[in-house]
């Protein structure tokens, strides 16, 4: 048996998540049949971050193990050729020891959320960018976002389906900048909540709009209560970046 890392990229428009769903399609199971007709094996692959119905992987890491012998490069076209035509590719294949999870074995994730900041609505990305027409102000967003940083509750920045542990987490770091005509969000922590990334762009939204102050995002934090958040950024400007491995 040989434990497979494949690092992928996809288009999260025309899936319900990443997961395995009974009512549509899933980035899962269109790797993991396409798979399965390459190599005759029932397989499961394990990723590094679920991600919702419309969210998009720059760099989704995920591992398979397979008992047939194929190399890295057939492994790669195989499964590229045979996922056609949804918007998936496996960008690389590499062999992993044994004891490797994608999962388990990450020790950081890191988002994108892209912000489109302009009057006229998006032709070419659109479902990739989230349109906001109005001006943002681009200084009070990084206020506000100051006050997530850290080890927090973020209870207010989870969604009720949420199935963590706990509500606890330490956000690394939240850089809120403007390139072009976009406003870009990068976070990056060991974990995230189920909408968390979303939950934060969404009120980091409304202070760029003047709708809230900066203190607002520390109130709406220190509330502990999803009855506080403001706004939850819709999906399609959310992007999974990279899981991070020691």
């Amino acid at each position: 048996m040989t434990r497979w890392r494949l690092t992928i990229e996809y288009d999260g428009g025309p899936f319900m998540g990443w997961q395995r769903q009974d009512h549509g399609p899933s980035v899962q199971q269109a790797l993991e049949e396409s798979i399965a007709k390459m190599t005759g094996e029932e397989v499961r692959l394990h990723c590094a971050g679920r991600t919702d119905a419309g969210v998009h992987a720059l760099a989704m890491t995920a591992h398979v193990d397979l008992d047939r012998h194929v190399t890295a490069y057939r492994l790669r076209e195989g499964i590229n050729a045979l996922v056609r035509p949804y918007p998936v590719s496996v960008l690389e294949t590499v062999e992993a020891d044994t004891g490797f999870h994608a999962r388990f074995s990450c020790v950081g994730r890191r988002y994108l959320y892209r912000i489109l900041n302009r009057r006229a609505p998006p032709a070419l990305d659109k479902g990739k960018v989230w349109h906001i027409g109005k001006p943002l102000d681009l200084d009070k967003m990084v206020e506000g976002a100051a006050h997530l940083v850290g080890h927090h509750d973020f209870t207010t920045f989870r969604s009720v389906h949420c199935q963590s542990d706990s509500p606890v987490k330490t956000l690394d770091s939240l850089a809120v900048e403007r390139v072009g005509e976009e406003i870009h969000i990068r976070a990056a922590a060991r974990s995230f909540l189920h909408h968390q990334v979303r939950s934060m762009t969404g009120c980091l939204a409304l202070v760029g709009l003047g709708r809230w102050s900066p203190d607002d995002v520390k109130y709406a934090r220190e509330a502990k209560d999803r009855a506080a958040l403001g706004l939850n950024a819709p999906p399609e400007g959310l992007y999974f970046v990279e899981a991070v491995y020691p």
